[in-house]
């Protein structure tokens, strides 16, 4: 396990041992960073769509190139 994961380890057992209270205080404390909930969000997505196929970027670009209002 790399240092990165041990240490998130702890910090997460750490978290889950404090009561309830304490653990939606440090959330909110968290989210009212807007780089941090933007970040979170962000991760979100990306963690419900990774199983979705992609496909290249060009094809995307072309696709919004013919949607795009004259």
């Amino acid at each position: 396990m790399a240092t990165s994961e041990a240490t998130a380890t702890v910090f997460l057992t750490a978290f889950h041992a404090l009561p309830r209270k304490e653990r939606e205080a440090i959330m909110a404390s968290l989210l009212k960073d807007r780089e941090f909930r933007e970040d979170l969000i962000d991760t979100v997505i990306i963690e419900q769509r990774r199983k979705e196929a992609s496909r290249p970027l060009g094809e995307y670009l072309a696709d919004r190139r013919k949607k795009r209002p004259k």
